[in-house]
């Protein structure tokens, strides 16, 4: 669920580019291309976490962990992609008229009819893996459309759009790995970091929502970029990933994890020393610090993992 534009109007497909002959039917690369597979990575590397703080071994259940990340990247991600892809192609046609569905590569419906056989085939994925992955991912799918989908469309809100994402993303892939490694409920243990970790994500989102500021601006959207302003809205993406790291480093510290705690406590410094750069010029920097914080932010993912399955 790419944080982008979103609009409740109700408008035809945009026609295709005047250098593209029009198509009955999308082309594979052009499939993938709006299945945006440079968006799978967070929620396969939260599955992965998740695994990890299971502290369950791998014998035995390579396929469901196999199955798990591709449920989580591929199916109900991409799924998201397609889903939000289709529901905001004319404001895409503002500000990415390049991608598949507005420059007429995915033509006619189909970019409606690919998000619907993705969601079937990620619930029978799902369904495979057990119980409580099938409600997992059914979860997961039902956000991926209300996110995007009216009438919910949970992105036209610039706070709630954001926490959406990030429990997805981050806390929903994360507690299917564990939930896949264990068949059973992590422990509290989990879930407290896990659900610590996605509303830190919330600041994750709303930086992503700076590359689409003029579309948002055009079509009304209230994302919070746009009704705080950038220099705002980068500082309280600042805060909340900080201060989310901040919670998970004392509970690890309380629970006796110290050398996770300490790990996260760097990796934390190092945001904070990359932030001033980003707050001078949000709109120029925001790439760069999805870049390089955001990479430092999931190593501490994987780091408070690590301590919560034994390993270190």
């Amino acid at each position: 669920m790419e944080h982008s534009v979103p609009s409740t109007r109700t408008v035809p497909n945009p026609a295709p580019s005047s250098g593209l002959r029009p198509r009955s039917a999308p082309r594979p690369r052009d499939v993938l291309e709006l299945l945006k597979p440079i968006t799978w990575f967070p929620p396969m590397w939260a599955f992965m976490c998740g695994a990890v703080s299971s502290g369950a071994g791998l014998e035995g259940r390579w396929w469901f962990v196999a199955g798990g990340v591709l449920l989580a990247g591929p199916l109900v991600c991409g799924t998201s992609q397609a889903v939000n892809d289709w529901f905001d192609r004319h404001v895409d046609a503002i500000n990415e008229p390049h991608r598949p569905i507005p420059s007429g590569r995915i033509p006619g419906r189909w970019g409606l009819y690919i998000a619907i056989i993705a969601t079937l085939i990620s619930a029978g994925i799902g369904w495979l893996l057990g119980p409580l992955v099938f409600i997992a991912g059914l979860v997961g799918l039902a956000f991926a459309w209300a996110y995007s989908a009216p009438p919910l469309r949970f992105k036209a809100n610039g706070w709630l759009g954001p926490l959406v994402c990030g429990l997805t993303y981050e806390g929903l892939s994360w507690f299917t790995g564990a939930a896949v490694m264990l068949g059973a409920m992590p422990s509290i243990h989990v879930i407290s970091v896990l659900v610590l970790y996605s509303i830190g994500a919330h600041g994750i989102m709303v930086l992503n929502d700076f590359k689409a500021v003029e579309g948002d601006r055009q079509t009304g959207l209230t994302s919070l970029p746009v009704v705080m302003g950038v220099g705002p809205a980068a500082r309280l993406a600042c805060v909340t990933m900080a201060a989310a790291q901040i919670a998970v480093i004392a509970l690890l510290a309380v629970w006796g994890y110290n050398l996770s705690a300490l790990i996260v406590t760097g990796v934390l410094a190092a945001q904070i020393a990359a932030m001033p750069k980003l707050i001078r010029d949000p709109a120029k920097y925001a790439p760069w610090y999805n870049g390089v914080g955001v990479t430092l932010y999931v190593l501490g993912m994987l780091a408070a993992a690590l301590g919560l399955g034994g390993y270190i």
